[in-house]
């Protein structure tokens, strides 16, 4: 009974041991293999969200684990993109928001259709916390703060998309506040992160069982909200029920560590700035730096989503690509740390 005991241990331990090995493979590599592309780089280190016919972007970010190049504080960026040679504009901010610590991450947009106002959201880390900041965008480069948002159910918020002018779907990026219990989550393949909907008078979990919530956006009708599963290599689809309750409807493999998901305003098609080789992240080694990796989905909602790479780099043209953002034809790519990719599509 002992040997039969002691075997049992052993196998158990071995399949633990396999799995731990493969949930590393998955973090570390993506699927894909090409060779490297070069664009022309529009010089500045920031990354880009969109605003109309413009990009707003945030600076300096400064994330756990990750090197920063930045010593000041974030600052908020806009960029037209119909412009032939488009050159980033700083915004002025307005308000109470202490500009000392202002971290800015994540970056939603909201028009009010009563009166055309745009509100704009901001997810802020300062000192390493977690919290919403609401911006009404006032001129052409003024931004007023309006209002902070914190939550307990917001304790890590990665990336938000707004919904009303106060009203927001939040992905969290890890369940636990401990780093260590975070990696032991994505190591055993625990999916523990949720989707939080939020509004003035109703704070709530929406959609659990995310290994790790980054990206999320709102599809052309505003029916469905995708979210990207980073550490599970997957886009997932909820459709938007009465009440803002959110239904799964499937995942969709991307086969890399995708990051920030932004939506074609004519075609619905998903556009990502995704990770190969996330593990160079933490070592910023510039003999072997981290490589980007540009990913759009045609057609998720199909039967058959079309997934195909549109842009892949080592590193030495563009390390660690975040967000790539489509507009008439033009796709302005952003990175963590490094500077940004200016691409003419036509």
């Amino acid at each position: 009974m002992r040997k039969l005991l002691i075997a049992a241990a052993v196998a158990a331990l071995a399949v633990f041991a396999a799995n731990t090995y493969t949930r590393m493979n998955l973090l570390n590599e993506s699927s894909h293999h090409y060779s490297c592309l070069d664009l022309s780089a529009l010089s500045s280190s920031k990354v880009f969200q969109r605003l109309l016919r413009a990009r707003l972007s945030t600076q300096g970010l400064k994330f756990p684990e990750v090197p920063s190049f930045c010593d000041g504080p974030g600052k908020m960026y806009v960029v037209d993109m119909l412009h032939p040679k488009p050159t980033p504009v700083e915004l002025q901010i307005k308000g109470e928001l202490d500009l000392s610590s202002f971290n800015p991450h994540g970056i939603s947009v909201y028009t009010d259709e009563a009166d055309d106002s745009i509100y704009v959201f901001v997810v802020n880390h300062p000192h390493s916390n977690s919290q919403i900041e609401i911006f009404r965008f006032a001129e052409e480069d003024t931004l007023v703060h309006l209002k902070t948002i914190s939550h307990p159910l917001l304790p890590s918020v990665n990336d938000i998309v707004a919904v009303g002018k106060e009203s927001f779907y939040a992905s969290n990026d890890q369940y636990f506040p401990s780093r260590t219990l975070h990696l032991l989550t994505l190591l055993l393949g625990v999916p523990m992160c949720e989707v939080v909907y939020y509004s003035p008078g109703d704070v709530r979990v929406v959609a659990g069982g995310i290994l790790s919530g980054n990206g999320i956006n709102l599809s052309l009708d505003k029916r469905y909200i995708y979210v990207s599963d980073i550490a599970d290599h997957d886009i997932d689809v909820f459709e938007r029920k009465k009440g803002e309750q959110l239904v799964y409807i499937k995942s969709v493999a991307v086969g890399s560590l995708c990051d920030n998901i932004e939506v074609d305003h004519r075609t619905g098609d998903l556009w990502m700035g995704c990770h190969p080789n996330p593990m160079k992240l933490f070592s910023s080694d510039p003999k072997d730096p981290p490589g980007s990796e540009i990913i759009r989905i045609q057609n998720i909602h199909s039967q058959h989503p079309v997934v195909t790479v549109e842009y892949v780099d080592d590193g030495h043209v563009l390390m660690g690509s975040t967000v790539a953002a489509p507009y008439e034809g033009r796709l302005l790519v952003g990175t963590i740390f490094h500077k940004a990719l200016y691409c003419d599509l036509r």
